[in-house]
């Protein structure tokens, strides 16, 4: 895949590439693809999330029982 860009963006993309420790433009772009990738997978399951029925109520006693847990995973 090759691509083009304008001046103004490929000084940016070889100024990232030498303060950023990338070696090559090409590492630099893949980093970019990733990253949204992640988003993307992120917000979806936001959305799926936000979609679903509550699985428990998050009051008082709830979060008393994630205090427990959380404190008794770290015993051991």
């Amino acid at each position: 895949m090759s691509t083009s860009l304008p001046e103004s963006l490929k000084s940016f993309v070889d100024q990232q590439v030498r303060s950023r420790g990338y070696n090559s433009p090409s590492d630099y772009v893949r980093e970019l693809i990733r990253k949204d990738q992640d988003h993307q997978h992120l917000r979806g399951l936001v959305l799926e999330g936000a979609s679903s029925p509550p699985a428990a109520i998050a009051n008082s006693d709830y979060f008393g029982q994630l205090r427990e847990r959380v404190g008794e995973s770290g015993q051991r």
